[in-house]
């Protein structure tokens, strides 16, 4: 026995608290366990694991991740009528769960925990991207990240060039991860059932960026080149105030491509020339 095993069902804990899902803070809540169970396990074995989770809700994915094993998990809860219903969660599981309350754009999560903790998180949507960039910049406190998106971000993370959904986030994502589709999850899973279908993705933060590149400088070539992805970089790239077709030239990459046929290498190659001719003061 489990020793949330006494714990409710969590329709019942719904009914009892009065949490209806919230449609401002994007809440909608996954009640079924076999696939609370499976997103808990998606990014590896939890065994003595401390584990950040992202707008628990009522707590159908904390109580799936403390069953896997993880020695501490720290809740981060916006919603103030999901308190109580965690309260009871934490009762069940003696010292293992720590409620924090608050937002977790603003919320540093890393001042919670000493060493290097792992993310599991069904995302509210309307602030997924926002904090998956947050965590990227200091992935290295993190083993794993994984995470609920709609499909349509998630598609994004994962995109491979030449695709439509190939884009910043691809590019930023598998720089500084190993990314990994895990399963998607149909509306009906969902109480209330969102208009998209969700999507489990796991990415591994890698010990090293996978080229070479200033940050800031890749995130300004990539962010040039698709606001403009139709355009030819010799175009695009003219943003960047330093000569296009120059730039594009040391890096090996020819004028008349498109951002979106560019790989991770060409880009951190251009990311390079850039940083370059900023330092010169071009």
């Amino acid at each position: 026995m489990t020793d949330g095993a006494r714990l409710p069902p969590l329709r019942e804990v719904i009914a009892q608290y009065g949490l209806n899902a919230d449609k401002s803070l994007g809440q909608n809540f996954l009640l079924d366990l076999n696939l609370t169970g499976r997103i808990a396990r998606s990014g590896g074995k939890l065994d003595g694991a401390t584990v950040i989770e992202i707008g628990p809700g009522p707590g159908g994915l904390t109580r799936a991740i403390l069953d896997s094993g993880a020695a501490r998990v720290i809740a981060i809860e916006k919603d103030r009528r999901c308190l109580p219903a965690l309260a009871d969660i934490a009762n069940a599981y003696p010292g293992r769960l720590e409620v924090v309350e608050g937002d977790a754009l603003s919320i540093d999560e890393t001042a919670l925990f000493d060493g290097k903790a792992r993310i599991i998180a069904n995302l509210p949507y309307n602030v997924a991207t926002p904090l998956l960039i947050k965590w990227l910049r200091s992935r290295e406190r993190f083993t794993a990240l994984t995470l609920m998106f709609q499909k349509e971000v998630a598609d994004r993370i994962t995109a491979a060039p030449r695709s439509k959904a190939y884009g910043r986030l691809s590019i930023l994502a598998q720089w500084l991860c190993e990314t990994r589709h895990e399963f998607d999850i149909s509306p009906r899973a969902f109480t209330p059932p969102p208009k998209v279908t969700s999507t489990v993705v796991t990415l591994i933060p890698r010990a090293e960026p996978l080229y070479p590149a200033d940050a800031e400088m890749l995130e300004k070539v990539v962010a040039a080149a698709f606001n403009q992805r139709r355009k030819m970089l010799r175009a695009s790239l003219k943003a960047l105030g330093s000569p296009a077709e120059e730039m594009l030239e040391k890096a090996s990459i020819a004028p008349t491509r498109r951002a979106e046929e560019l790989s991770v290498a060409e880009f951190c190659a251009l990311a390079r020339v850039y940083a370059s001719a900023a330092a010169r003061g071009r």
